[in-house]
């Protein structure tokens, strides 16, 4: 999905006049051409290359990426979430790079969304291209929508998680998982 720059920038510009500010005075005068700097950024994360190893030898452990920032926007009130992910698969046959694991968080965080939806399409993608023997991935945030607005509840965050096969079937590997996103232990 391509974005027109012309209506985001006059989108914008409407915006600011409707919420009564004057979208020509020092400090929003560029506010437009920001925003469109800022979509055009959040699109360049959803297309990367999946890096995917194949020759892993007989690796058939949890593979556990946890403590990745992420950031998204609130789509019923445009207000940002954000948060850690915590993702684990046990390879069956082939591994992903690493840093692919932050790149699926990006790909899917970058965009108007519900907390429920991003966990899903996270697992889900990672089932699609790495076909495992399990995912599990599990994200807590803090949701401004909730935080300044409504029930002004700063401290509060929200927990969801995915689980697929073993995770899901095996109470075992669950718990191994979530003891390691839940230590204290760090580098």
């Amino acid at each position: 999905m391509n974005i027109d720059e012309k209506k985001l920038k006059q989108s914008v510009r409407l915006f600011l006049e409707a919420i009564g500010e004057n979208p020509d005075r020092e400090g929003l005068k560029e506010t437009p051409d920001r925003i469109v700097r800022l979509w055009k950024e959040f699109k360049s994360y959803e297309d990367f290359n999946m890096t995917i190893f194949e020759d892993i030898g007989n690796y058939d452990e949890m593979v556990v990426v946890r403590d990745i920032n992420f950031y998204s926007l609130c789509e019923h009130h445009l207000l940002p979430f954000f948060g850690k992910a915590h993702i684990a698969y046990i390879p069956d046959g082939k591994v992903c790079g690493l840093s692919k694991l932050v790149r699926v968080v990006n790909k899917f965080s970058y965009r108007p969304q519900v907390q429920e939806r991003l966990t899903a399409e996270i697992a889900e993608y990672l089932e699609k291209e790495l076909n495992p023997k399990g995912v599990a991935v599990v994200l807590e945030a803090i949701h401004l929508c909730m935080a300044m607005r409504g029930v002004k509840n700063p401290s509060s965050y929200t927990v969801t998680s995915k689980l697929t096969g073993v995770f899901k079937e095996c109470e075992k590997t669950r718990n191994e998982f979530l003891n390691l996103i839940n230590s204290n232990k760090s580098l």
